[in-house]
């Protein structure tokens, strides 16, 4: 890459004063003039750093096999609540207009009512993946590192990689909640813990007090980030409060999980004003410009449907239980306590690759494995119908 191209992506959105704010703030957080380049580019979307960046990488990372029972990638089996998708058909028809009728405020207002949280500390993307980017180019940098369990979602590790930020991977207990205590000993002066709960691939829950503590606990100047993607399968306390309480944390959410809208491309943060300006620095906010109203009008309609979450999440769950139930009865371990639309299965004398190959032979699409766990593969929860062809599947497996 020229300089010339180099310095034209590293330009913020704003005056020259303004490119020299933004080059001063990253050079004093440790980051070379050669990296500016690279973070403008990791924002804009030039670049994909394997899961950092790219749109939608959860989903991607397995390609659709015509005809297969597609439980590999934490998708919804089906698409989103009734209402949601009748509101995202009605606004077609004003897709000539950038925003019909204040759409955005709509959604805030509706997140806000069912969330409890002011409207002011709400921002929404197109996903997860942009934030899940932004917020360790922010808070972290090559001289203030990332905290996360292992096993956990691994974007925030490449980016952390991609922009020479430290990263410190925490086993987790030993049983499979984030060991918060040992997060902050790894590392006592991070720019950034984060903590995934209910935790991707384990699907198991991080307690709110244990949250808190690390909230309470870790450097002041640090930021707590908490990912809560699955929590509507989940009665625990939810991580919101923290982010109306307390400047230093950040919660994310999805619409692309039990709302059944991956493919629509809607996420949440709550935060502080103020965090939510620092991660804004680099491009202006342009992103949160760009949302399809269909998202925003399906996710409007979608949040305050809470007879409709709950049955489409108990519908789930009742498929999971039958799942792992069926799973264990043929000898095999469920890492147990599961809260989300996932399970990891240990396969004894196969690995993950393993076991996929042989799942798609019977025309089941599983899951991958983890470092962590390297015998183990995560299961999406599909419908009551999928989860028992999976179960034949695995029965044809174990007999062969």
């Amino acid at each position: 890459m020229s300089d010339l191209v180099t310095e034209t992506l590293a330009a913020p959105v704003g005056t020259d004063a303004n490119q020299d704010a933004f080059n001063a703030d990253l050079m004093r957080r440790g980051y070379s003039r050669r990296s500016l380049g690279k973070i403008a580019a990791l924002l804009s979307g030039t670049v994909a750093v394997a899961g950092a960046a790219s749109p939608a990488f959860a989903q991607q990372s397995a390609k659709a096999v015509a005809g297969a029972v597609r439980i590999g990638s934490n998708e919804c089996w089906t698409g989103p609540l009734p209402a949601g998708a009748q509101a995202a058909m009605k606004i077609v028809s004003e897709g000539n207009r950038y925003e019909p009728d204040d759409e955005h405020a709509k959604l805030f207002a509706a997140v806000s009512e069912v969330e409890g949280v002011p409207v002011e500390r709400i921002l929404a993307w197109p996903g997860s993946s942009d934030p899940l980017a932004r917020v360790p180019v922010t808070f972290a940098s090559p001289t203030r590192g990332i905290v996360t369990a292992d096993p956990t979602y691994e974007s925030i590790w490449r980016t952390g990689d991609y922009i020479g930020a430290k990263v410190t991977k925490v086993p987790l207990t030993a049983d499979y909640r984030h060991d918060v205590k040992a997060m902050l000993a790894a590392d006592p002066n991070a720019g950034l813990y984060y903590i995934c709960s209910p935790n991707n691939p384990t699907g198991t829950i991080t307690p709110i007090a244990d949250i808190e503590w690390l909230a309470v606990n870790k450097p002041k100047d640090a930021v707590l980030l908490i990912d809560e993607a699955y929590i509507h399968w989940s009665e625990t306390p939810r991580a919101a409060k923290l982010a109306v309480e307390r400047d230093d944390v950040l919660v994310m959410r999805t619409f692309s999980k039990l709302f059944g809208m991956a493919g629509m491309r809607l996420g949440l943060t709550f935060a502080a004003p103020s965090l939510h300006e620092k991660m804004m620095r680099y491009d202006g906010g342009q992103v949160t410009n760009m949302l399809p109203m269909t998202a925003v009008a399906c996710g409007t309609a979608s949040v305050p449907l809470a007879s409709e979450i709950k049955a489409r999440a108990d519908e789930m769950i009742a498929a999971r239980d039958y799942a792992t139930a069926h799973v264990e009865k043929r000898g095999l371990k469920v890492i147990p306590g599961s809260h989300a639309n996932m399970f990891m299965v240990e396969w004894k004398d196969k690995t993950p690759k393993q076991m996929m190959a042989a799942f798609l032979d019977q025309g089941v699409q599983i899951g991958r494995g983890w470092s962590a766990y390297p015998q183990a593969s995560r299961i999406t929860v599909g419908s009551m119908e999928e989860m028992q062809k999976f179960c034949l599947a695995l029965d044809k497996i174990l007999m062969a």
